[in-house]
């Protein structure tokens, strides 16, 4: 066997530079290759569902801060998420209508734990959140049904809901009448914005009509953000500025984006979801992990003699690493595609039912063929010393 290179290194080197063997032998079997497909497809799409929630769920909780119409807002500046209630006096209102590139300023309040809807279908209460808003002011969401609905809760006692609410609420087909916290209220129309993890359904309705349900006059009602527009052609940094300045250090000036990140940083770092859909997602991977290994080094094993035949005609473990680990990236990919297809089955029928956000984006296309192929990569780079340590001698 000693002399097997020496005789082997012409035909070597009139062979091509790069034999297909990774391809080769993954369509050698190709029952073996639906089995390890489905093996790795498995994994893969318990990946894309953890991820998928995950996304669906910040996409949800950031639905009514990305539906506010505004270049800054105001709120308490010890308010750490939008959606909690923590208002302050409105009498700050005066203060931002008093600073200079200041167009418009609009009140918005909010209550995510007083107000009860009961249902038409079961004709029990159920918690919902409810916006409130003044009906003669610049739009202060950009959500249609609301935006250009907002004339209609002029009269005292009437609300706009949420079609796309959780179904129990029975929003999608009520009209006429109502009740709110057993006050009946008049359905003036109907807006698309959907739940969230937090909130079943949403009511907006006008400031007047709100006052009603806490007993206390308008002037007096503290206000959860103030809306601010700003003069055409002016800085938004240099507004922000001089509104922080101008008011109480009880009180933040945030620009949308600054808005939204609050949100966002509040379900990444403080809520108990996000980490539970990270953790879904790492048991997707380690189980990926280990059975891409069992895959591999079930293949590697079936092939040992054919590895140590290449090592005995002088093909190096650089050559044989490499193959492996393109065959494995082969493997993958092959698990990867029927696991996205199915995917989007999946979302569109768990969306539909449970009323999120769920659909696939690049972004979370790229981040789970990533952590697929690693997966693989990983496996494939633990099962490999089997490769690297056959000796031809001894297996022949």
């Amino acid at each position: 066997m000693a002399v097997l290179p020496a005789i082997a290194r012409p035909l070597r080197r009139a062979m091509p530079a790069r034999v297909p063997l990774a391809w080769r032998n993954l369509l050698a079997d190709k029952w073996r290759l639906v089995r390890s497909s489905a093996g790795i497809a498995f994994a893969v799409l318990l990946m894309l569902v953890q991820l998928g929630f995950e996304r669906s769920f910040f996409d949800a909780s950031l639905s009514a801060v990305n539906a506010l119409d505004g270049d800054l807002f105001v709120s308490s500046a010890a308010k750490y998420r939008f959606g909690t209630r923590d208002p302050f006096d409105p009498h700050a209102l005066d203060t931002i209508k008093a600073v200079s590139g200041v167009a418009t300023v609009a009140p918005l309040y909010a209550d995510w734990q007083d107000f009860f809807w009961t249902s038409p279908i079961d004709n029990k209460p159920h918690l919902v959140r409810v916006f409130a808003i003044d009906p003669d002011s610049p739009p202060v969401f950009s959500t249609p049904g609301i935006a250009d609905q907002q004339h209609l809760l002029q009269p005292d006692g009437t609300m706009l809901i949420d079609r796309e609410s959780r179904r129990f609420l029975g929003m999608a087909d009520a009209s006429g009448d109502a009740k709110l916290n057993g006050e009946t209220m008049k359905i003036a129309g109907k807006f698309s914005l959907g739940p969230d993890f937090m909130s079943d359904g949403t009511v907006v309705m006008s400031d007047r009509s709100f006052v009603r349900f806490f007993r206390i006059a308008l002037a007096a009602m503290p206000i959860e953000t103030a809306i601010v527009r700003l003069q055409k052609n002016l800085a938004v940094t240099d507004a922000q500025k001089r509104l922080a300045a101008a008011l109480p250090p009880s009180l933040t000036v945030m620009t949308k984006a600054e808005l939204v990140q609050l949100e966002n940083d509040f379900q990444a770092k403080l809520s108990s979801a996000a980490p539970i859909f990270f953790l879904g997602a790492l048991v997707g991977f380690a189980v990926g992990t280990l059975i891409s290994y069992q895959i591999i080094y079930t293949e590697l094993s079936d092939r040992l003699p054919q590895y140590a035949t290449l090592k005995g005609i002088g093909y190096g473990n650089g050559y044989l690493i490499a193959s492996v680990l393109r065959q494995a990236m082969l493997i993958g990919i092959a698990g990867y595609v029927p696991a996205w297809l199915l995917c989007l089955a999946v979302y569109r029928i768990v969306g539909s039912i449970a009323l999120l956000p769920l659909h696939m984006s690049l972004r979370l296309t790229l981040v789970s063929l990533i952590l697929t192929l690693g997966m693989c990569l990983l496996a494939a780079v633990l099962a490999i010393r089997r490769v690297i340590r056959a000796d031809p001698a001894e297996i022949f």
